[in-house]
């Protein structure tokens, strides 16, 4: 007889470090596979904070299914993320997968769990990953509600996706084809260098002043990794930020999480809207 309690959850298998994460990846898109009934999905996306609503203007609906039904995901700890895993058809035939269940790294599960979903992503079949975010500014003429797309990223996380000998290019990591791709859609869309943070406090202005010395444009945190793991499984990678606010010493104001939730909630029938019209010009 098991000793566990029945209200224990079960052990993750991405915690067992004698066990792949990419065989356990490969048994998530089976499962995937079957409960959705689409064999083979084209592009993947990761809502985040204030994009949910592109789900539901990139095409129709062939399933949504906890994401917790799957091996390997977690339920999500941030408001603002929904939870849950949707196959998509877009008007060209293709299928995409929606990940709306996003493990941050400030969760503490391990770099396997934070990158999971990416690596499911691939095993479904798709070549093409949009990591999306909300995200502070550094430069003082983004305003809140503003999308930029990240050009590159600098990872203060000290810690990487790759396990063992495993060397990776990263030098054209969000791909120039995508952003110009966006830009047929938006000619204004602005790009920037995206900077992840542990968290989960915010940067303190010091530390965003250190970001903007370095290179920054953009402060997080999520993203680095999960786009290092899609670079590894071999996807093409388009990253964009929705600026929720402008980060700390740069804003004027103390920042409030539910402020950054309002902010987004407030441009994201716009940031949705836009985000579907590039899908749908991939």
């Amino acid at each position: 007889m098991s000793s566990t309690p029945a209200s224990e959850p079960a052990l993750n298998p991405l915690d067992q470090a004698d066990l792949s994460p990419f065989d356990i990846a490969l048994k998530a898109a089976g499962q995937i596979a079957e409960k959705t009934g689409v064999a083979h999905h084209d592009i993947a996306l990761t809502l985040g904070s204030g994009w949910a609503k592109a789900a539901d203007l990139i095409g129709e609906t062939v399933a949504t299914i906890p994401a917790t039904e799957i091996v390997g995901f977690s339920a999500p700890a941030v408001v603002g993320h929904v939870g849950s895993l949707r196959s998509v058809r877009l008007p060209s035939g293709k299928h995409a997968l929606v990940i709306g269940a996003r493990t941050h790294y400030y969760e503490s599960h391990g770099v396997r769990r934070v990158v999971h979903s990416v690596r499911t992503a691939a095993a479904t079949g798709a070549s093409i990953m949009i990591l999306t975010n909300g995200a502070g500014g550094i430069r003082e003429t983004w305003r809140p509600g503003s999308p930029v797309l990240i050009s590159d990223h600098i990872n203060l996380t000290a810690d990487s996706p790759l396990e063992g000998a495993t060397f990776i290019d990263l030098t054209d990591l969000y791909s120039k084809r995508l952003r110009d791709i966006a830009r047929t859609v938006d000619a204004q869309l602005d790009e920037g260098v995206y900077v992840q943070f542990r968290g989960p406090h915010y940067e303190t202005p010091a530390e965003v002043q250190m970001a903007k010395t370095i290179g920054g444009h953009i402060v997080g945190m999520s993203t680095a990794l999960e786009a290092i793991a899609a670079r590894e499984a071999g996807m093409e990678v388009l990253g964009m930020s929705l600026i929720t606010n402008l980060a700390a010493g740069i804003s004027k104001t103390a920042l409030s999480h539910r402020e950054v939730i309002e902010a987004g909630q407030q441009a994201e029938p716009v940031i949705s809207a836009l985000l579907a019209r590039i899908v749908a010009a991939l």
